[in-house]
């Protein structure tokens, strides 16, 4: 189970996109470290040599029950603030909804989950995406020339070797992350009232504009619209940590409150007094 962990503070666990792993976006989880906060960023399962699911617990349920898993074994038992990019974010989402006493916000980049794309004029479900269309638009991502001198070589030195590792994992998760409809939860996490960004890049042609849009309609926000692709934060993380800065702010003051609070102390129960007669 490779990770990397950076930074002191205000815990954070990121969780990286499809294909890559935690070492692509070292530059940007740096920026966070430096705000300051303890960033934790695992490689998820099949990824980087870290094992794959077993078939039984092969889901996004599976996916958030290994990120408990993780963070009990670096001795992370306090809520923390979840960072999820791309398929990142559809497991931040479901680690959020089964377990709302280990996270305290969810920030989600480029996430997927929201199951809507714009088919002619009428909206249709993601899994119903052709392949084709998807391959269509994944060189726009990493376009213009200035971008992909910076995002290629991060990209490439994971996804390589995580597709020549283990090519089924590799296609396994395209698939599920292509399927996932996420909103029903998102729903219930807004019910709870835990905090929610949903972030989204205007030149995003993985995760389309119509997904964005019903993750904001189920958390019940605007979400944030910035410049940039799918993988806008490989390309900027300055731009990133800018823009999840005021989430980290909250967060903090919110933990500084709680750590300020006396401890209640539990109730003396009155020893047990028998009657004899």
């Amino acid at each position: 189970m490779p990770y990397g962990v950076a930074g002191d503070g205000l815990p954070v666990l990121f969780l990286h996109g499809w294909g890559l792993g935690h070492q692509t976006y070292r530059a940007a989880l740096a920026r966070i470290a430096a705000q300051p906060a303890r960033v934790w960023a695992p490689a998820l399962p099949g990824f980087s040599g870290t094992a794959e699911l077993p078939a039984s617990q092969f889901s996004l349920a599976g996916y958030a029950d290994w990120a408990v898993d993780f963070l009990d074994a670096v001795g992370v038992h306090e809520r923390v603030v979840v960072v999820g990019h791309s398929f990142g974010g559809g497991v931040a989402i479901r680690l959020a909804y089964d377990f709302p006493e280990r996270v305290r916000s969810l920030v989600l980049v480029n996430s997927i989950g929201g199951s809507a794309w714009k088919q002619g004029k009428r909206l249709a479900a993601l899994a119903q995406r052709p392949l084709w269309d998807w391959g269509l638009h994944f060189p726009g991502d990493i376009w213009p020339l200035r971008q992909a001198t910076r995002v290629l070589p991060v990209m490439l030195s994971d996804a390589v070797p995580n597709m020549m590792r283990n090519p089924r994992a590799f296609a396994k998760v395209a698939n599920l992350a292509r399927r996932a409809d996420l909103r029903p939860e998102l729903e219930a996490i807004k019910a709870r009232e835990t905090p929610v960004t949903v972030l989204w890049a205007d030149r995003d042609g993985i995760i389309p504009r119509e997904s964005f849009d019903a993750l904001c309609t189920a958390v019940g926000s605007v979400g944030k619209v910035v410049s940039g692709s799918h993988s806008w934060l490989l390309a900027d993380p300055d731009a990133f940590s800018e823009v999840i800065t005021n989430d980290l702010d909250v967060a903090r003051q919110a933990r500084e409150a709680e750590l300020s609070r006396p401890k209640a102390r539990k109730p003396r129960h009155p020893r047990e007094v028998k009657t004899l007669s």
